[in-house]
């Protein structure tokens, strides 16, 4: 039985690059100081006695500069490669994180704020544009899934030091994050040489020069569907877990070990899936399938009973539902592009979700004081049906329009 298991996952594993691996480990890194962001409202509220008010606009601000970093980051990796936006983004970052651990005043944490969140935003596309790069169309879904997987590996590990350090000294979380940033950027130095965009485009010469990622009619309507589909998932973050607190009565400790069960879920399955459904049908009906679970997840906090098993079932769909759609909608944005482009497309992916981001807190918020909690998961699950009838819906066309070429 342990031999068996053991080499499903070796199969799972098996076939992927070095430099898949090495951008994984380098992510691993990243991750793993992310400690400020969790903790950034709590240390404007209570170290630096902003109100309210303020804090939400420190937040806010964070999201419109990953608007600005993502679409910048896009243009930068389509003009000058991956490799030294990777780089400068991870290493400008490291800085900058340290830097706001000195500023104390509204307005000079604000501007810092934006900036830091554009340096962090600009690794993304240069990162996904790397994944693609590294991976074949064999290997892409899987290559992606190991991404992710490295994610919430140092999402759970920074997490818990985050808040262990945070007891200690607030502003020592600014200088581990920044330190591991840099030393995210000299392991990517030290492990894969630099990569020239003539070499990237010598890869891919067999391939049409696509248009713009902003005139792909099909892609802009995924990325709205996008969007839409990541304004519901960020519930499980956001006020999923004031819900199990304020109105099921569950423990912080209760919340935080589902978020890491979520977490969990994903390095230890997630791969598994991917390697047994992969190519057996086309990536958007995946993403359809996974948006319909993730709608369904949400619904049974009306359907079942408010107790603490109610939330291991939902997470655990919500989970599911995350497994099957976000890697194929990776899947679906990189076989659209090439590498005259991929930064383009891989910002405007990266921008639904810093959209969704600023938006599902705010329209979360509002279903709440207007109906309730239940309104607001009703609402969700109704905002995931449609978005899983739009995926679907597109990948009749695009199939249609793949049959057709």
């Amino acid at each position: 039985m342990l031999s068996n298991t053991l080499n499903i996952y070796k199969k799972a594993f098996s076939g992927l690059s070095k430099e898949s691996w090495y951008l994984s480990l380098v992510m691993l890194i990243n991750r793993s100081g992310t400690m400020v962001v969790p903790f950034l409202t709590i240390y404007c509220t209570q170290k630096l006695n902003f109100s309210i008010v303020q804090a939400g606009m420190i937040m806010a601000l964070f999201g419109l500069g990953s608007v600005f970093g993502a679409f910048i980051g896009g243009k930068i990796t389509d003009k000058v490669g991956f490799y030294y936006l990777q780089v400068g983004a991870l290493i400008s970052g490291g800085f900058m994180f340290m830097t706001l651990s000195f500023l104390e005043t509204f307005f000079s944490l604000a501007i810092g704020t934006f900036i830091l969140s554009m340096c962090n935003e600009g690794f993304r596309p240069a990162n996904s544009s790397a994944v693609a790069h590294y991976s074949t169309e064999k290997t892409r879904t899987r290559s992606y899934s190991l991404n992710r997987m490295a994610i919430n590996l140092g999402w759970s590990f920074g997490g818990a030091m985050g808040g262990f350090i945070a007891s200690i000294d607030y502003h020592l979380l600014f200088f581990v994050d920044g330190f591991t940033n840099i030393l995210a950027a000299l392991i990517l130095i030290k492990l894969l040489p630099a990569v020239k965009k003539a070499k990237i485009n010598l890869k891919e010469h067999d391939k049409p020069v696509l248009a713009s990622a902003y005139r792909d009619k099909l892609y802009l309507a995924f990325i709205i569907l996008s969007t839409l589909f990541a304004s519901c998932f960020f519930q499980l973050f956001t006020l999923q877990p004031v819900f199990f607190k304020s109105e099921w009565n569950l423990s912080e400790q209760f919340i935080g070990g589902l978020m890491a069960m979520n977490g969990l879920l994903i390095v230890g399955v997630e791969m598994l899936l991917i390697s047994r459904i992969d190519g057996k049908r086309p990536p958007l009906f995946f993403v359809g399938i996974g948006i319909l679970i993730t709608g369904f997840a949400f619904s049974l906090l009306n359907i079942l009973p408010a107790m603490a098993l109610t939330a291991v079932i939902s997470i655990l769909f919500i989970s599911l539902g995350e497994m099957f759609s976000m890697p194929f909608m990776n899947t679906f944005w990189t076989s659209r592009s090439n590498s005259n482009n991929r930064g383009e497309y891989a910002a405007l992916y990266t921008i639904s979700w810093s959209i969704a981001q600023i938006i599902g807190p705010i329209y979360g918020a509002l279903l709440i004081k207007h109906g309730g909690y239940s309104l607001l998961w009703w609402s969700i699950c109704g905002i995931c049906i449609l978005s899983s009838l739009g995926f679907f819906t597109l990948n009749h066309l695009n199939q249609k329009k793949i049959r057709s070429n």
